[in-house]
């Protein structure tokens, strides 16, 4: 059932009751995971997933794009937030104002997914990613800000996949300043005036990108097996049979008691496979409502948003690029480690977000 039938049921059943008011609660994972859920190194063990021979990420880098308009895809990227750390003729590299030397790559071309990057370990992990049988050979970035070398694979399904080693880091900044807030009975914003200036929301660094796969559960014993990513939750249907079917999962970097994203890859199973999507953080609520506008001046085309994701928290805003591309500006998402428990929740349109417009239909297809 629909959360609106289900709220329109419960009102005509009780129609003299009033209605309760809306409420946000900070809940810790214990309370907060759904009822179906496991611990992460238990569904590892069940999966017989061996961890010491999985390639070892510590982050996500960067993502890249062929676009046939490389002047055209700069305007809006510098729109959406990022800055042109370095060019030629045929390739772009945009940067944040993190400690990453770029957070997206463009080189001229026909339009293309050239897969999401991720930094890993050491070398040796370039080296043992290298061994694989859909891997291409170790290349030195010798054109691109900061260096480093990097390895390109293939996914089950196609989808290209880079890792990166010996980047050398930004130094970042500055820092937006992050502002106190007054509530009814907590005003710590005492003689300070809050003004904000119009203007793109800038991009702090990539969190996340997702993908829709017609094979879910071969993509998701590659991945899972192949690097340590792990899920933090999953979405499922009910089959005809009475029995769970997982159609979606969000998965972290798992690196132990360090805190990381709620999710830095996703997947969802669909009839077509296609890059769904790619999220960068912004700094905050008002930054990331004065970018929305922004891109809705300059006459952008809007996806979906803005709203408050459930799994994740994170408030988001959905927009298409100039070649088509789906890309996310997000804030305030949730953090995970290896002690927050795999959460299972039934997929529908009312999981993806608890405010914000209505979810376009085709928004995962």
């Amino acid at each position: 059932m629909a959360l609106n039938e289900l709220k329109e049921n419960v009102t005509a059943q009780n129609p003299s009751r009033e209605t309760s008011p809306n409420r946000g609660t900070s809940l810790p994972q214990e309370e907060a995971i759904p009822a179906i859920r496991k611990p992460l190194r238990q569904w590892q063990k069940d999966n017989n997933i061996d961890t010491n021979a999985q390639i070892k990420l510590r982050r996500i880098a960067h993502m890249r794009y062929q676009h046939p308009d490389l002047q055209e895809i700069t305007t809006f990227l510098r729109d959406f937030g990022m800055s042109v750390a370095k060019k030629t003729e045929t390739q772009r590299w945009f940067k944040g104002y993190g400690r990453d030397q770029y957070v997206y790559y463009a080189q001229q071309g026909e339009k293309k997914f050239l897969g999401g990057t991720f930094e890993v370990e050491s070398y040796a992990e370039l080296e043992k990613a290298a061994r694989l049988p859909t891997a291409g050979p170790i290349e030195e970035l010798v054109d691109a800000p900061g260096g480093g070398h990097m390895v390109t694979l293939t996914d089950p399904q196609g989808f290209p996949i880079n890792l990166l080693f010996g980047q050398t880091p930004a130094p970042g900044g500055p820092l937006p300043e992050i502002l106190a807030t007054n509530y009814e009975t907590h005003k710590p914003r005492i003689a300070r005036f809050q003004r904000f200036k119009p203007g793109p929301a800038a991009v702090h660094k990539l969190g996340h990108y997702g993908l829709c796969v017609t094979d879910f559960p071969t993509q998701l014993e590659w991945y899972t097996r192949t690097f340590n990513f792990a899920p933090t939750d999953f979405l499922y249907v009910d089959t005809p049979e009475g029995e769970r079917k997982d159609v979606a999962v969000f998965l972290h970097i798992d690196i132990g008691q360090e805190y990381t994203d709620h999710h830095t890859f996703f997947m969802s199973s669909n009839p077509t496979s296609h890059v769904h999507h790619c999220s960068f953080e912004v700094h905050d609520f008002d930054s990331q409502i004065l970018g929305h506008e922004w891109l809705a001046s300059k006459g952008y085309k809007l996806v979906w948003g803005v709203g408050r994701h459930i799994l994740g928290s994170q408030i988001f805003d959905y927009w298409w690029d100039t070649s088509g591309n789906m890309v996310e500006h997000y804030a305030d998402g949730d953090l995970v480690n290896e002690d927050t428990p795999v959460g299972w929740g039934a997929a529908g349109d009312e999981s993806l977000a608890v405010w914000g417009p209505e979810v376009p239909k085709w928004f995962l297809d």
